[in-house]
């Protein structure tokens, strides 16, 4: 079973709704600005939300209009919210789930909503939202530099090898948005940051010798502080724990472990205990395989000095 977020779940007062029509409410709370402007990059969770909303209004006979008089607002919140394009705050799924049939299933659903972000990928987004608020994160990868590691000239030509090809603008939003997500590792210098890395992901030469350079410089600039190691897993290994892929853990608050695992389109958020509990182990197993962090910060400057 997946994990997901839940987004804030005040509602608007009697003011200017969303498109400044009035939103025929007193008896509801506040709205945080900006809850219910128009989502700029709309989430498959949104979308999905809103065709359950408009398959149970149509079911009931009921036009768009008829709802927003039952919820108290505007046929135009009614359509944005059907569309994927505004996030439902708690008023309006109380009601809505009230005037379609109280099966309970729009509640359901709204604890499962998020939204869209610019440069991630949808299947990624509620996973970084979990890294920024992690008390530990721990990430093996075999395929390419730590998402969090990477330089940007690395994390463009990442994006230079995407096909289908993206646009200038597509390519950038991605570099800016993963240059953002560093920012963790430097705002948060009490929370441990754990990699483990394959040796043959460092030698690969992704983007040339100069891009090489500046990911090797990059990598061992973030993974200076107490709080960050890097273990690097050496080309000669007679035993590995994560033959099964790279996989990603963190910590919550609450005590809870969730791990994250991604491939070719695609990436699943683990919750289910007894599935967790196993790639822990594996990931402790394969960290006590790879090379100590001293080992492999002497690799990682050795290889910076052989280009």
């Amino acid at each position: 079973m997946d994990i997901v977020e839940v987004e804030g779940e005040a509602g608007p007062e009697r003011a200017a709704g969303p498109e400044g029509e009035a939103v025929e409410s007193a008896d509801v709370r506040a709205v945080p600005a900006g809850e219910w402007e128009r989502e700029p990059h709309p989430s498959d969770s949104l979308r999905t939300f809103g065709a359950v909303v408009q398959a149970l209004r149509e079911h009931a006979g009921l036009s768009r209009v008829d709802l927003g008089t039952r919820v108290r607002y505007s046929k135009h919140t009614v359509e944005s919210v059907e569309l994927g394009r505004r996030m439902p705050d708690q008023a309006f799924v109380e009601r809505a789930e009230e005037a379609l049939g109280n099966t309970g299933a729009l509640r359901r659903a709204a604890r499962h909503l998020t939204r869209g972000e610019a440069g991630f990928a949808a299947w990624f987004r509620r996973w970084a939202r979990l890294e920024r608020e992690a008390v530990s994160l721990s990430t093996y990868e075999c395929r390419l530099v730590p998402g969090l590691l990477q330089s940007e000239a690395y994390a463009r030509a990442v994006f230079d090898n995407s096909i289908p090809l993206l646009t200038d603008e597509q390519a950038q939003e991605r570099v800016t948005a993963r240059m953002e997500r560093q920012t963790i590792m430097r705002e948060r210098p009490t929370v441990p940051f754990g990699f483990i890395v394959e040796e043959s992901v460092l030698r690969r030469g992704l983007g040339g010798a100069r891009v090489q350079a500046t990911m090797l410089d990059h990598v061992l600039e973030l993974t200076a502080p107490r709080n960050v190691t890097v273990q690097v897993v050496p080309l000669e290994l007679e035993f590995h724990g994560c033959l099964d892929g790279p996989v990603q853990l963190v910590e919550t608050s609450e005590g809870r472990r969730l791990g994250y695992s991604e491939g070719q389109q695609n990436g699943r958020l683990i919750s289910d205990v007894k599935e967790v509990s196993l790639l822990c182990r594996r990931y402790d197993t394969l960290r006590s395989q790879a090379l100590n962090p001293r080992e492999s910060r002497d690799l990682l400057e050795r290889l910076r000095g052989e280009l």
